[in-house]
Order: structure tokens, then C-alpha cells, then sequence
């Protein structure tokens, strides 16, 4: 059966939507993909922004971006050698979905806290209150 007309369905172990949900997902792609919506940037500044992702991961990330169309790589003949990225139409197309998945994050920090705090206690109690 030929699936690429079947309709996507994130749910199906099968559809290539779930790799792309899981890219998105990401933490380091959603963080790139984020400071790249300013415009294009060198590595060692998107570095800086993201902060606390190695060189490696970085690398690794901006490639798996890059080959699924949601950034591009602008190598500048100049020495020494510079190299910007640059989200793509599509990478665009994200940043709005982004935009507001970040600030249900952060208008949320206090009531998951408090919830986490809550479960741990919660937890806790319960290991007190087991007999060993």
C-alpha cells in the first residue's frame, strides 16, 4: 500500500509526521529554531544564544535541520571562513507554533512547580509511611 497518499496521522508509528514532531521537540532544535527567527546567525553566536549545548550537539542539530528544509547554511568566502544560518520558509512556517508553546512554558513555571513539589512530598510521604 502506498502511504504517501494515505493522510498524516502523528499518532502512527509508521508516518514520517512523528520523526518531524520529534525533531520539533526537540529542545535544541526549538531553541535554534527560535533564536534563528531574529535572522541569520554565525555558529558561535547561535552558541552563545542557545547556551550550554556542546559544539558537537549543536553541529549535530543544525545538520538534521538543515536536511529537513527548515534551515539554510551560507558559507562566506572571506578569511576566515564564516558561515551563517538562516531559518527557510518553513522554519518560518514554526515560529509562531514556537512563539506560543514558549509562553505556555513560561506562564506555567509556578503551577508545575508547585505540582511537582506537591508529587514529591506526596512520595516522600508515602516512603515514610511504608513499612521496611
Amino acid at each position: 500500500m502506498d502511504t504517501s497518499t494515505l493522510p498524516a496521522n502523528v499518532m502512527d508509528p509508521n508516518c514520517p509526521s512523528r520523526v518531524i514532531f520529534q525533531r520539533i521537540g526537540d529542545k535544541w532544535a526549538s531553541l535554534v529554531i527560535q533564536v534563528l527567527g531574529d535572522g541569520p546567525v554565525r555558529f558561535s553566536e547561535l552558541r552563545k544564544m542557545v547556551n550550554v549545548v556542546t559544539p558537537k550537539v549543536l553541529t549535530q542539530t543544525l545538520r538534521t535541520l538543515e536536511r529537513d528544509g527548515l534551515i539554510t547554511r551560507t558559507v562566506h568566502a572571506q578569511v576566515p571562513p564564516r558561515v551563517d544560518y538562516e531559518l527557510t520558509a518553513v522554519g518560518k512556517s514554526l515560529l509562531e507554533p514556537l512563539s506560543m508553546l514558549r509562553e505556555w512554558a513560561e506562564s506555567h513555571v509556578p503551577a508545575i512547580l508547585e505540582a511537582r513539589d506537591a508529587y514529591d512530598d506526596a512520595q516522600d510521604q508515602s516512603l515514610i509511611g511504608s513499612p521496611s
